[in-house]
């Protein structure tokens, strides 16, 4: 999947114009995000907050990452490497924006399941780029650091997103069983295995979201995972 450069400068701000907008939406409209939320608390609801926290650091990196791809020029043959780093990931990046975007339009409508199918191609796309098709990081290139950036962290709070919906969808007020310990457990540890320190971060994050919006036994169990998880990461990535 692949556009070019003149596409790309129009599709990628064209699906973050429309994900913003869909966003305060979802803030200013009654009912809005929390309310839904609220409403239907599960064992994989984070605690909300969490999220907002992340959405504004993460519109930041954005707008960086959306001001060099219209600020470099492909007919310079030194910016056009850079660009192509950026411009591969476009068609992803805009498949996310748009899923989320519609995604809130149900999500504030309480209609959580069908939802859920906005959000699932979304975090299975970007975990399908970060791990099958991004190129390994070039540290001495600001386009591939950012690029790097943006998609670990679109990535990461898409994992959080997907258990989040997923949950509230479909098993509303239930406790989680021993089978949802057990995938919760070993499907972060996976993943934080398999993780640099960006992506890493974010399992920990959504690890730590997911223990202060939970109580009780599943609260303690969950903070566990996330000190183990922060340990597999650590481990992992100072054996480098």
């Amino acid at each position: 999947m692949g556009v070019s450069y003149s596409t790309a400068k129009w599709l990628a701000p064209a699906s973050f114009i429309i994900d913003f907008a869909a966003q305060q939406y979802g803030l200013l409209s009654s009912p809005n995000m929390q309310d839904v939320n609220d409403a239907n608390i599960s064992f994989w609801s984070p605690q909300p907050y969490f999220i907002g926290a992340f959405f504004f650091p993460q519109q930041i990196l954005q707008i960086a990452w959306l001001y060099r791809l219209w600020k470099l020029d492909p007919s310079k043959q030194a910016e056009r490497a850079e660009l192509d780093t950026i411009t591969h990931y476009v068609p992803y990046y805009a498949i996310g924006n748009l899923c989320i975007a519609t995604w809130m339009l149900f999500w504030n409508s309480s209609q959580l399941k069908v939802s859920n199918i906005f959000v699932t191609i979304n975090s299975f796309t970007q975990l399908y780029y970060i791990f099958g098709l991004l190129p390994p990081m070039n540290t001495s290139s600001t386009s591939s650091v950012l690029t790097h950036v943006v998609a670990k962290t679109f990535g990461g709070i898409g994992v959080l997103d997907f258990l989040h919906n997923t949950s509230a969808g479909f098993f509303v007020g239930e406790d989680p069983s021993t089978a949802v310990k057990v995938i919760t457990g070993l499907g972060f540890a996976g993943l934080s295995a398999a993780s640099d320190w960006i992506f890493g971060g974010c399992m920990v994050y959504d690890l730590l979201a997911l223990t202060v919006g939970q109580s009780g036994s599943w609260r303690t169990l969950l903070g566990a995972y996330t000190v183990g998880s922060a340990a597999i990461v650590a481990a992992k990535n100072m054996a480098r």
